[in-house]
């Protein structure tokens, strides 16, 4: 009997540190992720609406090596766009491997090239750079530290030495708890062309996840951006977003959700605003096919303007 309750007395201490321990692993912070990426739910459900035709075909050439031919007709914009991406050989996750580089080039010479690596587990470079009609119009590096529970990065974008010229952007995101979040950001931009030589901005962020929802805010002189994410179901997901500009006295609110049918491969987004923007886009897969067709279909009731767009991509 007394070895029974031995027993007893020592399984239930396990049970009871056990138990312990998982309490204080979900109350300790994890990373927050970067703070670019703040709105990333909200905005992933908003619809991306396009106008006229627009072909893609993906040619996989390799494990690690892609090519994209883009053809877009519209009334604003009709062309062809060569794309390609390579993903690297070293694998830091099952979803993740590095460097991954990305670029397209169209007719005309216009480039654009974005490069990422993964340096160390912590430690994240990125570089982007813009070619139009053979001049340097843009770049960009980033470099970015994650810590157990925090991000810090830095960018510096449009350096000019001949005017002694560049925009230097930070990036700072705590985790205060695992479900809370603060950062701040802080641009500071120099040279001949800015008002009083030199400008320096700063905002505020937080987020706060619950089990199947998000907020997040940013505030700054600039003015207020928030964003709600809802996860209603499976197949259902429900945003809204307001943004608030301080310098033009101005508040646009946009709803917007998602709708996901996996037994018939289809998704479909749809947002509407308070300046009376309706817009929807379909996606269908068509099996056995490898392709998706796309639908897509904007309208203002108040400016009496509508936009239609129909694509197909070939993987």
């Amino acid at each position: 009997m007394g070895a029974i309750a031995s027993r007893y007395r020592v399984s239930n201490a396990g049970l009871v540190s056990t138990d312990l321990q998982n309490t204080e692993n979900e109350k300790k912070p994890v990373n927050p992720g970067s703070l670019d990426e703040l709105h990333k739910k909200t905005k992933d459900v908003m619809p991306v609406n396009f106008e006229g035709a627009k072909l893609m075909v993906n040619n996989g050439i390799s494990n690690h090596f892609q090519m994209t031919h883009t053809l877009t007709m519209s009334s604003q914009q009709s062309g062809y766009k060569l794309g390609a991406t390579y993903i690297g050989t070293k694998q830091i996750s099952p979803t993740e491997a590095f460097p991954v580089i990305l670029g397209d080039v169209n007719p005309a010479g216009n480039v654009n090239f974005n490069l990422i690596h993964q340096l160390t587990p912590e430690i994240r470079v990125k570089g982007a750079a813009q070619i139009q009609e053979c001049k340097l119009t843009a770049t960009q590096g980033t470099v970015e530290y994650k810590g157990s529970d925090y991000t810090l990065s830095m960018a510096v974008g449009k350096p000019d030495f001949s005017e002694n010229s560049a925009v230097f952007v930070g990036h700072y995101l705590q985790s205060v708890s695992r479900r809370a979040a603060l950062g701040a950001e802080l641009v500071y931009q120099a040279g001949t062309r800015v008002p009083g030589g030199e400008v320096a901005i700063a905002s505020a962020a937080a987020r706060y996840t619950m089990d199947d929802s998000e907020v997040s805010a940013t505030l700054g002189a600039a003015g207020l951006n928030l964003c709600y994410f809802k996860k209603a179901s499976e197949q259902l997901q429900i945003v809204a977003e307001m943004e608030t500009s301080f310098q033009g006295m101005e508040s646009v609110g946009t709803i917007g959700y998602q709708v996901t049918i996996p037994k018939a491969e289809l998704v479909f987004r749809g947002m509407v605003d308070s300046n009376w923007n309706i817009g929807a886009v379909l996606e269908k897969k068509l099996q056995p096919l490898p392709c998706t067709f796309a639908l897509s279909g904007m309208a203002n009731q108040a400016k009496q303007q509508f936009k239609f767009g129909c694509g197909l991509i070939i993987e």
